[in-house]
């Protein structure tokens, strides 16, 4: 698969389901705790978290 092409289907899982497109990216880190916490206050703000680690 092109990087390209992985990379938008990471963000597109980002944007289903949040935590799991971290945690697919970075496993257990801290990353992942960061994004499931955002993610139960606000599932807005896990989306935008989860599309920050992905692409930065």
């Amino acid at each position: 698969m092109a990087d390209g092409t992985a990379n938008f289907v990471d963000i597109l899982v980002a944007i289903l389901l949040p935590p799991l497109g971290v945690f697919l990216k970075f496993a257990c880190g801290i990353e992942f705790w960061i994004c499931l916490i955002l993610t139960l206050f606000g599932y807005i703000p896990g989306i935008i978290y989860a599309v920050y680690a992905i692409t930065k």
